[in-house]
């Protein structure tokens, strides 16, 4: 990684994390094939997930938000998957509204490139990093007032979709689904939230082990520089049974505190 990529990864560590995580399509699709009935899951490419340009993220909520977009065909027609990963400590109410946002933003830009052509599907999931239950509307309509008479005639005449909340609080370490990165990625976020950064559940050395290097060395630095006992995370790392785990995790962790007194940080 970066020097300069380092430095912002600190800055917005939640985010990064997600996306150093879920950027993979691998590790994306490993989450998504979960979040969707077995009728539409077996419809969508997953093997041909492609990872897309830019953010559709209103401006406002950046520092507490971040997505990803991913492009694939459902039955054979072109679809996209919308990821949006939540931070922020209180639930938004309007959530529904502000993913309506978001997809109308897809939509322009891929006419943009697609001239003519029928707009993609848009299936639209957000993962939270919340420490407690949110209670939310996950169907637009339910955030409009419509009288109960007149909902079957009104429907043709407003927008309407859901969308799939993944709640990290609702959700126990072992029942996290996705890849072994993709499963430890949410722990380490489930973990971070209720102060359990060194608990088992985020050192279990059979995900450890089948982390890409580069995703383990963030996670490193992303536990590191949290609220944590520092003495508590030595021991950790001396407790790792794998002996090549355990030596780079700690060359790692040395290199890190070295960096953070130079930075004031340690």
């Amino acid at each position: 990684m970066a020097e300069d990529d380092n430095e912002e990864a600190l800055h917005q560590p939640h985010d990064k994390l997600f996306v150093q995580g879920f950027s993979d399509p691998a590790n994306a699709a490993g989450l998504l094939k979960t979040m969707f009935s077995e009728e539409l899951a077996t419809q969508i490419d997953w093997e041909g997930l492609e990872l897309q340009n830019g953010s559709f993220i209103d401006s406002q909520f950046r520092k507490s938000q971040t997505d990803l977009l991913f492009a694939t065909t459902l039955a054979g027609g072109s679809c996209r998957l919308h990821v949006i990963f939540e931070h922020q400590s209180s639930p938004d109410r309007l959530m529904a509204l502000r993913l309506l946002r978001y997809q109308v933003r897809i939509w322009e830009a891929f006419d943009k490139e697609h001239a003519g052509e029928p707009l993609p599907v848009i299936l639209s999931v957000v993962l939270a990093q919340n420490g407690s239950r949110w209670e939310v509307p996950t169907r637009l309509k339910n955030l409009l007032k419509v009288p109960p008479e007149l909902e079957e005639a009104l429907l043709p005449y407003i927008p309407d979709f859901a969308f799939q909340l993944l709640q990290l609080a609702e959700v126990p370490y072992r029942a996290l689904p996705g890849t072994p990165a993709g499963i430890l990625v949410l722990r380490v976020m489930k973990a971070e939230r209720l102060n359990q950064l060194l608990d088992d559940a985020v050192w279990d050395e059979a995900l450890l082990e089948q982390t890409p290097e580069q995703l383990f060395e963030f996670i490193l630095r992303y536990v590191l520089a949290a609220d944590i006992d520092k003495e508590g995370f030595e021991s950790r790392l001396s407790e790792l049974q794998n002996p090549q785990l355990r030596t780079n995790a700690m060359s790692l962790a040395q290199v890190y505190r070295q960096e953070g007194r130079r930075e004031g940080r340690v």
